[in-house]
């Protein structure tokens, strides 16, 4: 029991952000924040599919057609990374930005 109390010794205050509750995922109702508690986790998940095994974001309906670019960029923003280096399941598994058959650039 002593080893339990020990490991979560050093998490500290949970201190909500603004923009926390903002919903990600329409599907399954997972927020920004829940994304972010998973890369903050003390076993962090920085692929997207390592926050979809945790946190369930793509898991729905869409299979990930709405949330996947946010879940991106709120891995990028956390990591501190450009988008390009955000892998999806392992660094052999690079996500592709380009443009889409109406010549929009994708990011």
């Amino acid at each position: 029991m002593e080893k339990l109390q020990d490991r979560f010794a050093d998490i500290g205050e949970f201190i909500a952000q603004e923009d926390d509750d903002v919903i990600v995922c329409r599907c399954e109702e997972i927020s920004r924040g829940e994304i972010l508690d998973a890369l903050r986790s003390n076993v962090c998940v920085p692929t997207v599919d390592g926050v979809k095994k945790r946190v369930r974001p793509g898991m729905g309906r869409c299979q990930g057609g709405f949330c996947s670019p946010q879940v991106v960029r709120i891995i990028a923003e956390f990591l501190g990374v450009p988008l390009s280096e955000v892998r999806k399941s392992s660094a052999d598994a690079p996500i592709t930005f380009g443009p889409t058959k109406s010549g929009e650039v994708q990011a």
